[in-house]
């Protein structure tokens, strides 16, 4: 479902993915894996008049009824809260009532789906967190799915909502989330490791800093000045150090790309504080300049030990001369 506050950008991502893609998780091409059937509105060519039994939102109003058991509903961008704009209009929505022909308000899909779902998914930082939309001064009060349930909702098969964040979401990490809980509906995985902010543990584990490319320059206190430079970028406003993410490390497609890698500062997207608390994004993050004076410091020691390591290094044994005579390897014997 599409209908929060979003550009969309999650499904365009979704449509990316490779490990696995879309394709093998439709066409059922993964052993064991349930067969599917996907209601997505980015793909789905289902449209026309509201009244059509074969309309697209026909899925959403028979998951309402009960009709489809067991479904996940997977929810795309934030959800805004309809109660501070008084009685006239609504923020969002997502096809309409047929028994009124009003729009259904985005909120009010969520309280019908929600407690009939197996699992609930919150995909892209705006339905995990709020994301842009949630900026302080918004208008919508908008916010990501846990805030709206609650953080400690569970579904009736008792799992908590899984929040795979991303602005735009990395698209194997969404693939892949999804074919797990795929996997633990069919009863052929145990309950998916979720991390305190509700993330998958095995994909946000770890920090931007610990798998990216640029990371030996970061302890080596070799920080790029400009953009351009291969070197560390925690000086140009970089929050690697301590953002949950695994792009880096994973690459973008095909384990090509992934934000540093390419030269671009980690703006700490995947976090719950964002964008809010790591603004202005091109700014050094605060506490960077004690962490980087340390490792200039504690840097330019280890670089001129390891340089004369390196040149010592560089040098072939010195025995590997011509001549008639051996000074290494076996001793003679006559």
């Amino acid at each position: 479902m599409n209908g929060g506050l979003s550009c969309d950008g999650d499904s365009v991502a979704l449509t990316a993915a490779t490990q696995p893609s879309i394709e093998e998780i439709v066409l059922g091409a993964l052993p064991g894996l349930p067969k599917i059937a996907v209601h997505w509105p980015l793909i789905d060519f289902e449209c026309g008049p509201e009244t059509g039994a074969d309309n697209f939102i026909a899925w959403w109003h028979k998951a309402d009824r009960g009709e489809l058991e067991p479904f996940v509903l997977v929810v795309e961008g934030s959800i805004p809260n309809e109660a501070v704009h008084g009685t006239d209009g609504y923020w969002a929505g997502f096809g309409n009532n047929p028994a009124t022909g009003q729009p259904m308000k985005t909120s009010e899909w969520l309280d019908r789906l929600a407690p009939k779902a197996t699992a609930v998914v919150a995909v892209g930082t705006c339905a995990t967190y709020g994301g842009i939309h949630a900026m302080a001064g918004n208008p919508t009060g908008a916010m990501g799915v846990p805030d709206y349930l609650g953080w400690s909702w569970k579904s009736k098969a008792g799992l908590p909502i899984v929040c795979v964040p991303g602005c735009p979401i990395h698209p194997d990490n969404l693939s892949e989330t999804l074919v797990y809980l795929l996997y633990q509906v069919a009863g052929q995985a145990p309950m998916i490791p979720l991390d305190a902010e509700l993330r998958p543990q095995w994909l946000f584990g770890r920090t931007v800093h610990e798998g990216c490319d640029r990371a030996g320059y970061y302890e080596q206190g070799d920080f790029a000045k400009e953009y351009g430079s291969p070197k560390c970028l925690v000086k140009l406003g970089c929050w690697g150090p301590v953002v949950n993410c695994n792009v880096p490390k994973r690459g973008w497609i095909n384990g090509v790309g992934g934000c540093p890698n390419v030269g671009g500062i980690c703006i700490a997207c995947t976090m719950p504080g964002f964008p809010d608390k790591f603004m202005p994004f091109m700014d050094a993050p605060p506490g960077s300049k004690v962490s980087t004076t340390a490792s200039m410091v504690y840097g330019t020691v280890i670089r001129r030990l390891r340089k004369y390591t390196q040149n010592a290094s560089n040098k072939e044994p010195k025995w590997r001369t011509k001549g008639s005579d051996l000074s290494t390897g076996y001793e003679k014997v006559w």
